[in-house]
């Protein structure tokens, strides 16, 4: 049954990729996000840390739900790669593409600051290393300026290396990403069958993806497309042994066609004790396309679709958001097989408009061609 608050609403369907032509790129809008008490926690600080805040890292996120270990940090006692020398100009977009290029546990020296790393290129894993680890500490935001995206991993990228023969879901390498914050990151790639589309911040095919107590602040990708999203984060054919595991993470103010925060295909999702505030859903005409529109607008802050797949969402806050067709919150589509959507252990979605469809407040979930109710459990509220 589903929580107070919850009513009925028309629906909408979901299809696969087709091109699109809209050119138009979004900009991070001027909203705020007010506080909602969760019976567990209480909204923790979601701001890139300041001048004032050097001696304390940042802390994301929102809920106190036990993480598992599969979903925690890694330990950086002993790096493999250490970005800076100590000083804020020994921080480049350079010295970073070289640590993910190589692997390995990556860390920053940079001084005792908070320090903004402007990419002048993407980040990209090579597929030969099992394990990348980048770790912020903290005090590292990579910026995007406005103009790319700032971390790909892409296991049917020839040129990250093939490691299989066959790409789809292989189950290495593995990323990591904790302690950092993402910035005015944006993926200009339209959708095409050819393309790496969405993921504004970080695109992922293939393998394995972690974050923790990490921020994404103002990121966007393009303005449209059907299935193309994910302003912050975009999984793509990721390994079916392990979902992408998110705790303690916060997303704000991102912008897509689809996913003003996450978007993905046929990839699992358990998202612990993170906070999402005013993500947008901007394309139009929905998945399929309507006649006449490029294609896109659900999901403002998490659009899934793809076979065999579950979504979680453990003790977090999902608030402000909107999505022009449907899922001002959530976008849960099972297009065959399994699938369920769990909203549970005291998770607030609230004040999330779908602007044409929507079978619960501010989602939209459909199994199989049929619309089904999300499981909704342990206090959490749906209004």
């Amino acid at each position: 049954m589903l929580g107070a608050g919850v009513t009925l609403a028309a629906c909408g369907a979901a299809g696969h990729p087709v091109s699109s032509t809209s050119s138009a790129r979004p900009s991070a809008p001027a909203a705020s996000v007010t506080a909602v008490a969760s019976p567990a926690a209480s909204l923790r600080p979601s701001a890139v840390p300041t001048q004032a805040q050097a001696t304390t890292p940042a802390i994301y996120g929102w809920g106190n739900a036990p993480v598992p270990a599969a979903a925690g940090p890694v330990s950086t006692a002993r790096p493999d790669h250490v970005v800076g020398s100590g000083t804020p100009a020994s921080c480049t977009s350079a010295a970073v593409v070289e640590a993910v290029a190589e692997g390995g546990i990556i860390t920053f020296s940079c001084g005792p600051n908070p320090v903004t790393i402007t990419m002048t290129a993407t980040a990209k894993v090579v597929n030969t290393h099992s394990l990348t680890v980048i770790d912020g500490g903290g005090r590292v935001t990579l910026s995007g300026g406005g103009r790319l995206r700032i971390l790909y991993m892409n296991t049917c990228d020839k040129q990250q290396v093939w490691t299989t023969s066959n790409c789809w879901e292989q189950q290495y390498p593995k990323l990591v990403v904790q302690n950092l914050a993402f910035t005015a990151a944006y993926s200009a790639t339209q959708q095409s069958s050819t393309a790496s589309y969405g993921g504004g911040a970080i695109f992922d095919q293939g393998g394995q993806l972690t974050v923790v107590n990490s921020g994404f602040f103002g990121n966007a990708c393009y303005a449209s497309g059907p299935d193309l999203g994910g302003a912050a984060i975009r999984a793509f054919g990721m390994y079916q042994g392990s979902p992408v595991y998110l705790a303690h993470d916060t997303f704000q103010y991102g912008r897509c066609s689809n996913g003003g925060a996450l978007s993905s295909i046929d990839a699992s999702w358990d998202i612990i004790d993170c906070m999402f505030g005013a993500n947008q859903a901007i394309g139009s005409g929905a998945n399929p396309a309507q006649a006449g529109t490029p294609g896109g607008g659900s999901g403002g802050a998490i659009y899934t679709d793809g076979d065999n797949y579950n979504v979680t969402i453990d003790d977090s806050l999902i608030r402000n958001g909107s999505a022009r067709a449907g899922g001002g919150a959530i976008f849960f589509v099972v297009d065959a097989g399994y699938g369920t959507l769990t909203i549970e252990n005291g998770s607030v979605l609230r004040n999330n408009p779908s602007g044409q469809f929507q079978n619960a407040p501010g989602i939209f979930d459909s199994v199989d061609g049929h619309d089904v109710s999300p499981v909704i459990t342990g206090g959490s509220f749906v209004g």
